[in-house]
Formats: C-alpha cells, sequence, structure tokens
C-alpha cells in the first residue's frame, strides 16, 4: 500500500505527463526549457526522484515526439538538449538503452544530412552521438554498423562551424579508439576526408588521422595521393598538419618516399 506522500508524487507525474501529452508545440518547448533549467547536470537517481521513479516514462514520450518531427526542425534543439540531459546523467545507463532501443542513433544519424536542419541542431545531434560512443566498445559498434562513420565524416566536410567541426573531431577520434573491429573504417573515412574544400575539416582530419595511424598501424595505400594533395593546400595550416603527419607517421614515410621514387 502506498503511502500519501508517495500518492501525491505519483498524482505529480501523471499530472505532469497529461500535461505534456495535451500540450501544444509552443506549450512542450517552454516544458522542456524548464526540464533543461531544473536538471542539467543530475545523476540518473536525482531524475528519478524528479520523476517519482517515472522518468523513462517522460524519456519515452520526448524520443517519440523526436522521431516524428526531427524532419522538420520543430524545436531540435530543446529535445536534443533534453534527451542529453538523461543520456549524461550519473548512473543512468538504462536511459541509454531505451534511446538505443527505440533508433536513437539512426536519428541522430539521420538529422546530421538533412540539408533544412540548422547547424546548431546538428552540433547537438554530435554531442548525443559523442555520449552514444563513450558508453563503451560495443556502442561505437553500434554507431558504425549503422554507417555512422560515412555520415559523420560527409557532415565534417560541409559543416561552416569551427565549432561543430571541432566536435565533430572528438566523435571520430572517439570512434577511432577502442575500437577494433571498425578501426580501419574510421582510418578510411578520415582519409576520404583530406580531399575536400573545407581548410578546417582537413585540419581536423590530418589531426585526428596522427593518432589513429598508430593504433592501425601500416599506412593504406590510398593515403598517399591524400597527403600528398593537402602538402599543396594553399592554407598554411593545412600544410603544417600534412608536414606533421609525414614526419610522425612512419609507415606513411616508407610509402611517401617510395611514390617518390617512380
Amino acid at each position: 500500500m502506498t503511502s500519501p506522500k508517495e500518492q501525491a508524487a505519483i498524482s505529480r507525474l501523471m499530472g505532469f505527463l497529461q500535461e505534456w501529452d495535451n500540450a501544444s508545440k509552443v506549450a512542450r518547448s517552454h516544458i522542456l526549457d524548464n526540464f533543461i533549467k531544473a536538471n542539467q547536470g543530475k545523476t540518473g537517481p536525482e531524475l528519478e526522484l524528479e520523476f517519482s521513479q517515472g522518468a523513462s516514462l517522460f524519456l519515452a514520450r520526448l524520443t517519440s515526439w523526436l522521431r516524428l518531427t526531427y524532419m522538420y526542425g520543430i524545436y531540435l534543439d530543446r529535445q536534443l538538449k533534453s534527451i542529453g540531459i538523461f543520456l549524461s546523467a550519473a548512473s543512468s545507463h538504462r536511459y541509454l538503452i531505451e534511446f538505443l532501443e527505440v533508433g536513437g542513433v539512426l536519428t541522430l544519424l539521420e538529422i546530421l544530412g538533412l540539408n533544412q536542419l540548422k547547424e546548431e541542431d546538428k552540433r547537438e545531434s554530435i554531442k548525443l552521438l559523442q555520449l552514444v560512443a563513450n558508453a563503451g566498445r560495443k556502442y561505437k559498434e553500434l554507431i558504425c554498423e549503422s554507417y555512422g562513420v560515412r555520415s559523420i565524416a560527409e557532415f565534417l566536410a560541409v559543416s561552416k562551424s569551427e565549432e561543430t567541426q571541432e566536435q565533430v573531431q572528438i566523435l571520430l577520434d572517439s570512434l577511432g579508439h577502442g575500437n577494433p573491429k571498425y578501426q580501419n573504417q574510421v582510418y578510411k573515412g578520415l582519409i576520404a576526408l583530406l580531399p575536400c574544400t573545407s581548410p578546417k575539416a582537413q585540419q581536423l582530419s590530418l589531426q585526428t588521422l596522427r593518432t589513429v595511424q598508430v593504433i592501425v598501424g601500416a599506412a593504406h595505400p590510398s593515403i598517399v595521393d591524400a597527403v600528398l594533395g593537402v602538402l599543396s593546400s594553399m592554407h598554411l595550416e593545412v600544410q603544417y598538419e600534412g608536414r606533421t603527419h609525414h614526419r610522425t607517421a612512419h609507415p606513411l614515410c616508407c610509402l611517401l618516399r617510395r611514390k617518390a621514387d617512380f
């Protein structure tokens, strides 16, 4: 039998969920604003206390609304930030599982490829993918199995914001570490980025390649022409990264010397 205090807490939760279910888009955006302000940095147990052990019921509603509306960008930044509160909360692994079980990774990756969406929204999507990747090896594999490396690399190539590009670099670097099954896929994705037209994307790709090259070991032959290309870049910061990569990646140095002999 529940105590009067527990009954009151359950009643508050049901009232909140009913308010959400009946709210308009604008009203929901206000609910999310308040949720973000009140719950930033909370742990899983603290969120459960806030929602009377029913936080998952609100997360389910958030993910459902996201899947229905993400293509239109309707308050997308607020939705993603709210979901991020659940995924980043300490001692909250089950929230991550619940998000992934409804196709969360695919939704986040699809957001990156939609031209009609704002760069800021896509940056929030990248941050959520970072949280997924940082949860462990099998979650990195899930992103890669969902053609994530290609989607993420393509987004880096077209992104116009340095802040966003740096967040993408963090994600690609995470996917390249502790992910033996797909580390070569990440490596090749970084090589494919080198001929892109964005100097910042080239620079960040070269920086990440230096660390991933050490993990992979033998240099892939396709990297030779790619690095030679960036060495002739008009952008000094790209040339610098290219020369640094050339000097530090011993297997690559051998390939480049062999290429120069022909």
